[in-house]
């Protein structure tokens, strides 16, 4: 394609091909499955080759395809197969569901209901994906194209806008397409929320012989996997947001940073950025415009400070990923000492969506000052667990329990830690709060990069504070000595109060040694360490008294603050405990239950050592935490 005039002609097929492909109209019905990283450790592929199989022996090829999509986002329901153009999903399918779903939808046209989504409140059986209650709030910008179109086919992603907002972007001068982004109001997704377009505009004033774009996917948070999905899913968008961030500030070359740890989305990456390189939609003179743009891939090592983008800058030149001071920044003096604009993944996938659709569009979602939606991995102890892209204003009951379903098991809800391990955690008071950027600075925590997890009456929130704190000391990478030994202090502090060995001056020094790492860390990583700490002292103060001056665990939780015992009663005395304890630690009392013919167990608490065995063992949960 090497005109404004073949790409719109190629888009024009492809939509149609894709449009027939989904509604039927091509005399094919279409079979498509997850091909995200979650449903393909379980089994999605050995699933799509055996639908395969069924279509090669019916000889069916002619009337069905089989086609692997990215994330349907639900994970805790997954693997999914969606059948067009009916437009049914299934969830939880296993190997041996595919004959019955074959036999009974395929070939017969009628709905496997054992296979369909209940919702967990009303019973209610559920066969489109947009009338499940996990679907009905979200709206998907960032996530354009998951679940719908095949990652590694160019043509597919054309059908579904793909260019499109390039296309015009390249149409327009560069300070326009600055000037549109920054219309458009789009902030970072990479955790700071500052304006996108006005970083372009730094990089676009300072004059030199070569600029860059780096894409961080450097995605260390524990539990997220925004990143992840979206370059699994549509790896085209965010090339072609790079490319749209390239030509506004005058770059011509890109660097994907993507972890080691994502092979799937490394080689979809890898496969489109092959493919439009052939389609000469990357390269040089691109649609005659004279734009040109080349787009390199680099794997992390998984060091979660190469999130910060100077230390990733330092580790695309070969050096240790540690960050830099800052000034100058990298829209002056980037990569290699040139120009450099860091934008994240989702930040970039937006890109497209502004210039395909206009400004207004995206600003007309969301709050007054955070424009658009934001993607949340949802985990924890919440019913649906899973990939969710909201509209920015969302509050965080909707979030929790209109999308997430609420907590398991009748279980209350405590809090919900947002930002990842340098986020904070909000209670029941915050529930009916908006979600934007600044909205959750004000309440102690931090919007991040999108990790959300929920937590309920069974955590310890100090132990979670402790969790933390473990993980960030772990990933400082020693530069500054603020965040290499202040976060080291404060988890030996918080080791003390977990093990009963606490004392009330090792609040004071909490709070004294967090704000002392916030003030002088020289990056993001040290000045937010102490997060989790502030805002569970602040919301939870009570259960760090608890530990201190009571030695006890209100959640039972910390080992060094309970003991297991026995209800006598409940015992019937078949052993199963004793043979799981690894200690010796249960022996057989005298204790005859009324209603039991056996002597009742009991558990020696000088030599148990809390394993938990013998309560996974037990079926009559006669074995209780006190």
């Amino acid at each position: 394609m090497k005109t404004f005039a073949e790409l719109d002609a190629k888009i024009c097929s492809c939509t149609q091909a894709l449009n027939a492909k989904l509604d039927g109209s091509n005399g094919k019905r279409a079979i498509l499955l997850c091909g995200g990283t979650g449903c393909i450790s379980s089994n999605s592929l050995k699933l799509k080759e055996k639908f395969e199989a069924l279509v090669a022996e019916h000889h069916l090829e002619d009337k069905v395809s089989v086609n692997i999509v990215g994330c349907f986002g639900f994970c805790s329901q997954g693997p999914f197969v969606k059948i067009y153009p009916e437009d049914t999903l299934y969830r939880l399918v296993k190997e041996e569901d595919i004959d019955e779903i074959f036999q009974m939808d395929i070939l017969q046209g009628h709905k496997v209901g054992h296979l369909l989504y209940v919702e967990p409140l009303t019973g209610e059986q559920v066969a489109k994906q947009d009338d499940i209650n996990f679907y009905k709030k979200q709206h998907r910008v960032a996530l354009h194209g998951g679940g719908v179109i095949n990652p590694e086919n160019m043509e597919e992603a054309m059908g579904y806008g793909a260019f499109s907002g390039l296309k015009r972007a390249l149409s327009m001068e560069p300070k326009e397409v600055i000037d549109e982004v920054l219309a458009a109001g789009l902030r970072g997704r990479g955790g700071a929320g500052f304006p996108t377009g006005r970083k372009w505009s730094f990089a676009y004033a300072n004059e030199a012989d070569q600029k860059y774009v780096v894409c961080n996917g450097d995605e260390g948070d524990p539990g997220a996997f925004m990143d992840r999905s979206i370059l699994e899913g549509n790896p085209y968008a965010v090339i072609e947001g790079m490319m749209i961030a390239g030509y506004a500030i005058g770059a011509s070359e890109g660097y994907f940073y993507v972890r080691a740890e994502y092979p799937i989305a490394v080689n979809r990456l890898r496969n489109a950025i092959e493919q439009m390189n052939e389609a000469g939609i990357l390269g040089e003179n691109i649609l005659g415009t004279g734009f040109n743009f080349q787009a390199h891939i680099r794997l992390g090592a998984g060091a979660f400070v190469c999130g910060e983008e100077t230390a990733l800058l330092n580790s695309i030149e070969g050096k240790r990923g540690m960050p830099r001071p800052r000034s100058p920044f990298p829209a002056v003096k980037g990569l290699w000492d040139k120009p450099t604009i860091v934008n994240n993944v989702e930040t970039l996938a937006c890109v497209p969506y502004i210039l395909r659709e206009g400004a207004e569009k995206f600003a007309s979602c969301g709050t007054e000052k955070s424009k658009g939606t934001k993607v949340f991995a949802l985990g924890g102890k919440v019913n649906n667990v899973g990939l969710v892209e909201i509209p920015m204003g969302t509050t965080l009951r909707e979030l929790i329990f209109d999308i997430g379903g609420g907590i398991p098991d009748g279980k209350k809800f405590k809090a919900i830690q947002t930002g990842g391990p340098s986020g904070g955690c909000l209670t029941v008071k915050a529930l009916d709060e908006p979600i934007d950027f600044d909205n959750l600075v004000a309440k102690g925590s931090m919007m991040g990069s999108g990790g959300a997890i929920v937590m309920d009456e069974d955590n310890c929130m100090v132990d979670v504070a402790k969790f933390y704190m473990e993980f960030i000391c772990d990933e400082s990478c020693g530069k500054c000595s603020p965040c290499r030994i202040g976060t080291k202090r404060m988890l030996e502090i918080l080791t003390r109060i977990t093990e009963g060995e606490g004392t009330m001056q090792d609040l004071e020094e909490l709070e004294e040694l967090g704000n002392t790492v916030k003030n002088n860390s020289l990056c993001a990583l040290g000045q937010t360490a102490a997060n989790p700490i502030i805002s569970t002292l602040t919301h939870f103060r009570d259960e760090y008294l608890a530990h201190i001056v009571d030695k006890k665990c209100p959640a039972k939780v910390c080992k060094n603050l309970m003991e297991y015992g026995i209800l006598l009663d409940k015992c019937v005395g078949c052993g199963r405990c004793v043979k799981a304890c690894p200690a010796g630690a249960i022996y057989k009392t005298d204790y005859i239950a009324p209603t039991n013919k056996l002597p009742s167990y009991q558990i020696d608490p000088e030599k148990c050592f809390k394993c938990g065995g013998c309560i996974a063992t037990c079926r009559l949960k006669a074995i209780i935490k006190k």
